[in-house]
């Protein structure tokens, strides 16, 4: 495995640079420097773990399971997102220069790969980005509660497998919550008057992960705690709060979800009684996709000299807790669970806590890896350490390269399969979305805590957040104001050129070639 580059990370701090490109500057060609070169908060790609797994492994991952499953290979989706998870952050293959024009001091910004399944990067910023937006634009400041449903393990396989059924599964858990809120606005009464009406409304997150990274795909519905009630077409709506929620309710939730998806279940033939074969997985006879995400769910080894054995697990035996207390629910935890469905819906967020449901989506919105979390031993062996030790004692899990690189696959959703979809009131199409989502935020194009804008420029409404606000709003970051002098940076070139983006690296004493990957290795030098 290529050893990082353990003395570039800063080794170009406060080197004057000179642009090459700027060969019509009279400063540069007098020899003068043009700018000092600075670095904020650039990670650097190489001491990555995932990076380091993938340009190790990812040729010989690839190579194997094409040769050695009767010609089926990954999708070339899958194949596409693992080599732009090597190139994300890494400068030689791009970079916007964001520059400082009252004291020359720059700040090179490498590319994202924007990837969905699995990059720390692009999945950080893509939760922070969701979590803003809905925070000031989509939830309004009323009572909010999460809902989360896990889903039996041998229907895990065909949610990851067939998109459409995801979506009709989730269609009819999303509707035994509405049916239960507008239960609620009946009995209040608020539903009495001829032309009333009921609107509840959510947000609801896919997740395809587990703390352990196996396939696990569930749902976490961000559903408004109550109502809104129109009295007749074209009236305001009125937000009423739903009763306290009760262990019986949540029961009555999870029977009712359990019905609708098994109708769901039943309609596709999936829905099998005791001692019938197995219903096929989607796409099995094509890909190799289902092969991975079946041993995923199984916490299983899918290939090697391992295969079908359990992943190798770190624990401590002092904390193990006995299988009474892991059956155990206790009064008013708002938990119910049957037959491997398990419904959650403890936690509520008042109305005005915007921070607490803010941290509560970023939460939701969560990427499955988290770099602190991982660790590359000695031997070349990925260490997963858990969040939270289990009730059984398990504290990490200790997976192989290849391994690893399995359970990244089977995280990787289908093209086009969205991730976060909105119900009831809160849909595009709902009459009264107008009357219910909030105002936008009076954000202009520069943050003026970020650039000292002028706060009386008229308002610009804007689709997607700045970078660099998004790095001030959650780490308290002002990448766009300058550490030096204190004054408004900007961007002002997007480096793409392979012949540009090298004589600028070299330059900077920097490595101008993309990170090096490993060529594929024979069978005997797979582990």
């Amino acid at each position: 495995m290529a050893e990082p580059r353990e003395s570039e990370r800063r080794s170009w701090v406060g080197k004057r640079y000179v642009d090459p490109t700027d060969v019509g500057d009279p400063a540069a060609a007098a020899g003068a420097p043009t700018c000092v070169v600075h670095d904020v908060v650039r990670r650097d790609p190489s001491r990555s773990v995932v990076n380091r797994v993938l340009r190790a492994q990812v040729e010989t991952f690839l190579s194997r399971y094409t040769d050695e499953h009767g010609g089926r290979s990954l999708p070339t989706y899958v194949e596409r997102e693992l080599r732009a998870a090597i190139a994300c952050g890494d400068l030689a293959h791009g970079f916007c220069r964001v520059h400082c024009s009252c004291c020359a001091l720059d700040l090179l910004v490498a590319f994202s790969c924007k990837g969905r399944g699995f990059c720390p990067s692009c999945g950080g910023r893509r939760m922070a980005e969701l979590a803003a937006h809905l925070v000031d634009e989509v939830i309004p400041d009323v009572p909010t509660r999460q809902w989360v449903l896990t889903m039996p393990i041998a229907l895990r396989l065909h949610l990851a497998a067939d998109p459409d059924l995801l979506r009709d599964v989730a269609r009819a858990f999303i509707d035994a919550v509405f049916a239960s809120y507008e239960r609620g606005a009946r009995a209040a009464g608020l539903l009495d008057a001829p032309g009333s009406f009921a609107h509840p409304g959510a947000v609801n997150f896919v997740q395809r992960f587990g703390s352990s990274l196996a396939l696990n795909v569930h749902w976490h519905v961000l559903a408004l705690d109550g109502v809104y009630v129109t009295d007749g077409p074209g009236r305001t709506p009125t937000f009423h709060a739903a009763a306290t929620l009760t262990d019986i309710e949540v029961a009555r939730v999870h029977h009712d979800a359990r019905q609708r998806i098994e109708r769901v279940l039943r309609a596709r033939g999936l829905l099998r009684e005791p001692g019938d074969e197995p219903a096929l997985v989607k796409g099995a006879e094509d890909s190799l996709l289902p092969f991975l995400q079946a041993a995923s769910v199984q916490t299983k080894v899918a290939a090697g000299e391992n295969a079908g054995r359990s992943i190798p697990r770190l624990v401590d035996p002092s904390t193990t807790s006995s299988y009474r207390d892991l059956l155990e629910l206790p009064r008013g935890a708002l938990k119910a669970e049957r037959d491997g469905y398990s419904l959650h819906a403890a936690t509520c967020v008042a109305a005005g806590r915007r921070a607490d449901l803010e941290h509560l989506l970023r939460y939701m919105a969560r990427p499955p890896l988290c770099q602190g979390r991982l660790m590359l031993r000695d031997d070349g062996k990925v260490i997963w350490r858990l969040r939270k030790r289990w009730r059984d004692g398990t504290e990490a899990f200790v997976f192989d390269p290849l391994v690893f690189i399995e359970r990244l696959v089977a995280l990787i959703p289908h093209p086009r399969e969205h991730q976060l979809t909105y119900h009831g009131c809160l849909a595009a199409a709902s009459p009264v979305r107008d009357h219910v989502v909030p105002l936008p935020p009076s954000r202009r194009e520069r943050p003026a805590s970020a650039t000292g804008a002028d706060p009386n420029q008229p308002v610009a409404r804007r689709r997607y957040y700045y970078w660099a606000e998004l790095l001030e709003r959650v780490f308290g970051t002002r990448v766009l104001i300058c550490p030096r002098c204190g004054a408004a940076r900007h961007m002002i070139a997007m480096i793409t050129d392979p012949a540009i983006i090298r004589r600028i690296l070299l330059h900077l004493k920097l490595h101008p070639d993309p990170l090096p990957i490993s060529p594929a290795r024979e069978p005997a030098l797979f582990w």
